[in-house]
């Protein structure tokens, strides 16, 4: 092993203790600060409480080089085959340099700020900064490793959410502004908003509406193309220019062509049909509210109030627990609708389709989103058979058993399989699943 090649091992196994244990190891932690220092680096590198902005703003010389880490980079793996070792011609690995040593050191930086997270009281400041470190691990990573390591982020930012002393930030403005909203936040928040008051709970209200502003103008970007209403084909279409069918009307002309002079004479003139019904689809969106559901239902509750702003479409908003509440008054805000729910609770999903059907007047205009787990208490049979009675009058059916950002979540699999034998698989995953069928049905 030449002597970059033991350099690099000490930074990554200085990483692994530092991840796996969060002791300091006296030796590795001066060797580590040897290396650092001989490339020219400087100590922050070394020190999990100083964040990526910080050293960068420190150093601007090494926010290019943070920027330019690639983890799709891997090792050349060691090849056994005896043929192959002794084939000339194949290319040998490339010796560890200076440079890799260097790298090493930036790679580490960043897996400790974002995986070492230590123990005890986190501050607002500290969960800020491991927000802004996470941030740049997912561009470092990129769009598709990125989705495939969300998961655990999400589940280390909870951690530190629920190691806050969340009502005591939210009461001091100086802290409340550090806090940057986040899905683990915007949980504790309303689990947590029939405890706060006063100065607290105005906090409190302006991070939910925050985060869900910057949501909304996401989702309000991939659903803006959609177009609604289905063309009325009883309806002669409006003989104006910008409906001129150019092509349709060259193909019927085409006996017209005179190949002498290579003209097309045009003896009639053909228009797109672009009337469509004025009756609006009618959209139920029924959300579990129960604790495990919070991610996919802050989405779907955004996602709703952004078709009940399009023209033409009825929307209805449910939510249900062991009860259920019809909060179709607020769909057009979701802020209100997340402020008058109530987090936890069991599954009755039977209350919420009591709720619900007497909604449908005209099944085949009428699309029924259904978020949920589907872990009933012992009324999952009588909630399937009316989820199938109501798929088969007509209306268009879309049970979603999770779309959030970090990925698959638990359906019960009873459940799953006969969604799947109906015809209608349970949508999970991205959001962005959900948008794509909707649009299907109002287009």
């Amino acid at each position: 092993m030449t002597n970059h090649e033991t350099r690099r091992q000490i930074l990554y196994w200085r990483l692994l203790a530092g991840v796996f244990t969060g002791d300091q190891q006296p030796t590795l932690e001066q060797a580590s600060a040897d290396i650092v220092d001989d490339l020219g680096l400087p100590l922050a590198v070394l020190d999990p409480g100083i964040t990526i902005d910080t050293v960068t703003q420190r150093y601007p010389e090494m926010k290019a080089e943070f920027e330019s880490l690639d983890f799709a980079e891997t090792e050349e793996p060691r090849v056994e085959n005896s043929a192959v070792e002794n084939d000339t011609t194949a290319e040998a690995p490339q010796p560890i340099c200076a440079a890799d040593v260097r790298t090493a050191a930036l790679v580490s930086k960043l897996l400790s700020n974002v995986f070492a997270t230590g123990s005890g009281q986190v501050s607002a400041t500290q969960l800020a900064g491991w927000q802004s470190d996470a941030q740049w691990l997912r561009r470092c990573l990129g769009e598709e490793q990125a989705g495939s390591v969300q998961g655990v982020l999400t589940g280390l930012e909870g951690e530190l959410v629920s190691r806050m002393r969340l009502r005591e930030v939210l009461a001091d403005p100086h802290l409340a502004a550090q806090l940057t909203p986040s899905m683990s936040l915007i949980e504790q928040l309303l689990r947590d908003k029939h405890n706060l008051s006063g100065v607290a709970l105005a906090n409190a209200k302006r991070l939910i509406r925050r985060y869900i502003d910057e949501v909304a103008e996401v989702l309000r970007t991939q659903v803006q193309q959609t177009s609604v209403g289905t063309v009325d084909r009883s309806v002669p279409p409006k003989r104006i220019l910008r409906n001129l069918d150019v092509d349709r009307t060259i193909w019927k002309n085409l006996p017209n062509w005179n190949p002498e002079n290579e003209r097309l004479y045009v003896d009639r003139l053909y228009y797109r049909q672009t009337a469509k019904r004025t009756v609006p689809a009618r959209m139920i969106v029924v959300v579990d509210q129960s604790g495990s559901m919070v991610d996919s239902m802050v989405n779907c509750t955004i996602l709703a109030s952004i078709f009940a702003g399009l023209p033409k479409v009825d929307v209805h908003l449910i939510a249900y627990d062991t009860r259920a509440l019809d909060l179709t008054p607020w769909v057009h805000d979701p802020f209100e609708v997340l402020l008058r729910t109530n987090l936890g609770g069991g599954n009755d999903g039977p209350v919420a389709m009591a709720m619900a059907q007497p909604k449908i007047t005209d099944p085949k205009n009428t699309v029924l989103v259904w978020i949920s787990d589907f872990y009933e208490f012992d009324r999952s049979q009588p909630l399937f058979e009316s989820m199938e009675a109501v798929h088969r009058s007509g209306v268009k059916l879309i049970p979603v058993g999770s779309v959030n950002s970090s990925g698959h979540q638990s359906v019960n699999p009873w459940f799953r399989e006969r969604f799947k034998n109906l015809g209608t698989p349970v949508i999970s995953g991205r959001i962005q699943k959900l948008v794509h069928e909707l649009k299907n049905f109002l287009d």
